[in-house]
């Protein structure tokens, strides 16, 4: 479904991405990996098409991403800080954003209640989103994110900022966006990945360094842990 090759992405003289390349299927959660800094995020973006690779192509359904704009209709994106706007409703700002994307009254009146469903956002329907809770305020965002019923929902660092409470709701709204479409998120925490995900990218300095499921990743040979201690 989603072709990821080669994909390079410099800032200047400064690879932020080199030479990655991964596939993505329909009905798969996977997560990417990575300490702060490690090229997550420039992933994402590239993905999401709002940043051109220097190298490489992202094609989804046949169809390259960068040459064919109209792809993006395809495309959920939600960034680690949601840009919502904090005086509307719930509501009225997931019909402000399907009208933005070209969706029609009927389709809206359809669509809303079932993202409201698959947020798990029930009984926050018209509050309005600057007086809902940081886990609520990402609720909202992911369903912003699949409003249009997207083919590829991509998540930056959708558990930063949750107490463990949210963070085990938001497992819950994870998954269910995974029945019948491709999810990649991004995370620096390897058991809300792990928990969460169907498989695993880790990501290094730039470079897809190991692709599996855990039990893949711990399995493999050279995977011995080193502590390096320093004393005066």
């Amino acid at each position: 479904m989603i072709q990821v090759r080669n994909l390079t992405r410099y800032y200047g003289e400064f690879a932020a991405l080199r030479d990655v390349s991964f596939d993505l299927k329909e009905g798969e959660i996977v997560g990417l990996l990575g300490l702060n800094g490690a090229g997550k995020s420039t992933t994402l973006k590239v993905l999401a098409g709002l940043l051109a690779p220097s190298v490489g192509s992202v094609v989804i359904d046949g169809l390259d991403l960068h040459t064919n704009p109209l792809v993006r209709a395809r495309i959920g994106y939600l960034p680690e800080d949601p840009p919502l706007y904090v005086e509307m409703t719930t509501t009225a700002f997931l019909r402000h954003i399907g009208r933005i994307k070209g969706m029609s009254a009927a389709e809206l009146d359809r669509r809303v209640p079932e993202v409201i469903r698959l947020a798990d956002l029930g009984g926050r329907e018209h509050q309005v989103i600057g007086t809902l809770s940081h886990g609520y305020r990402k609720r909202v965002g992911i369903a912003q994110s699949v409003i249009n019923a997207p083919k590829l929902v991509i998540l930056d660092e959708p558990i930063s900022g949750l107490d463990p409470a949210q963070i085990v709701e938001m497992r819950k709204v994870v998954r269910n966006l995974g029945t019948n479409r491709a999810v990649i998120l991004s995370s620096h925490i390897l058991s809300e990945v792990s928990a969460t995900c169907d498989r695993i990218l880790v990501i290094g300095g730039g470079k897809l360094v190991a692709q599996g499921t855990e039990a893949e990743l711990v399995s493999r040979p050279g995977t011995d842990a080193q502590l390096v201690i320093t004393v005066r």
